[in-house]
């Protein structure tokens, strides 16, 4: 089948790949868009596991406010060079996983996160562990934009398009009310 340049730039818009990189996946697919689409995120997988181990000491520092000022997250997001921070795809992720925070409370980032005893605890509690960690951990909570993926798959999805190491480093999240009483008295 010919390879058109229509075809490649369709692919390219559909999953940020490269030129001959989308060019190379829809001849190995033979014109297929969605094998290639396919072919093209499992490369861009493989890519990010071998990234995993680089350092990522850039990044940057997001907010969220939920309307009406009474819910707020603030996230730690690293890469590894200052050039992809700045990016607006970079910013637009961060700013995703703030809003994750914000709207699904959760308390720990990664299930390595999650000490022994609170991994029981929320094991009785929700009688099952996956589903407790789907819950308690930001990375295995399924995005709200997308339930159909998880956090942990967005920011994967980032590591292969970017071409960087990403990491959430940390969260905070505040809730007007909370923690003085006010909020059960509600």
């Amino acid at each position: 089948m010919q390879i058109t340049t229509q075809m490649v730039k369709e692919l390219r818009e559909r999953t940020g790949a490269g030129i001959m990189d989308a060019k190379r996946a829809l001849e190995e697919s033979e014109g297929d868009m969605d094998k290639a689409a396919a072919l093209l995120r499992q490369r861009g997988l493989d890519r990010a596991e071998k990234k995993a181990s680089r350092a990522a000491s850039q990044g940057l520092v997001k907010a969220y406010i939920h309307g009406g000022g009474r819910i707020g997250a603030l996230v730690e997001v690293n890469c590894e060079t200052d050039f992809v921070a700045r990016t607006q795809e970079f910013q637009d992720l961060a700013h995703d996983i703030a809003m994750q925070v914000a709207a699904m409370d959760p308390r720990y980032v990664s299930v390595e996160d999650v000490p022994a005893e609170v991994l029981e605890e929320g094991e009785r509690e929700y009688g099952d562990r996956e589903l407790f960690l789907k819950q308690a951990v930001l990375l295995e909570q399924a995005f709200i934009k997308d339930p159909k993926r998880t956090i942990k798959d967005l920011v994967k999805d980032h590591i292969a398009r970017l071409g960087e190491n990403i990491v959430v480093r940390r969260f905070a999240r505040f809730e007007l009310g909370v923690g003085t009483g006010a909020a059960d008295e509600e």
